[in-house]
């Protein structure tokens, strides 16, 4: 069986949630999440995308993610696991390691 490619979505912004303050940009939460799978499940097949909601989106699945966003149904950053919402606002590594591994994801335990 090929394992296919999953793809985590991160939708936000370049200003800052509104309900978000003290928390990080979108941006760097995108690059802290990427850097966080990258650690604990090193070799996996990911892909790891960053759409910005105040930009055209040539997608129309994303662009309507997007504009739920902006109606404020979600905060951002929003991150989505192949279209599952995971997380929205303050971003937890926990319920992303989660769903990551009921895709077949093996962490490595970095404190041994």
């Amino acid at each position: 069986m090929d394992k296919k490619t999953l793809l985590i979505e991160i939708f936000g912004a370049d200003i800052i949630c509104a309900s978000c303050a003290n928390a990080p940009t979108s941006r760097d939460t995108y690059e802290w999440l990427q850097a966080a799978i990258n650690r604990k499940y090193p070799n996996q097949l990911y892909k790891i995308i960053y759409i910005d909601i105040q930009k055209p989106i040539e997608n129309e699945r994303q662009q309507n993610i997007a504009n739920r966003v902006l109606e404020d149904e979600f905060f951002y950053p929003l991150v989505l696991i192949e279209g599952e919402v995971i997380g929205e606002g303050n971003i937890q590594l926990n319920p992303v390691f989660a769903e990551l591994e009921k895709y077949g994801f093996v962490g490595v335990d970095s404190y041994k």
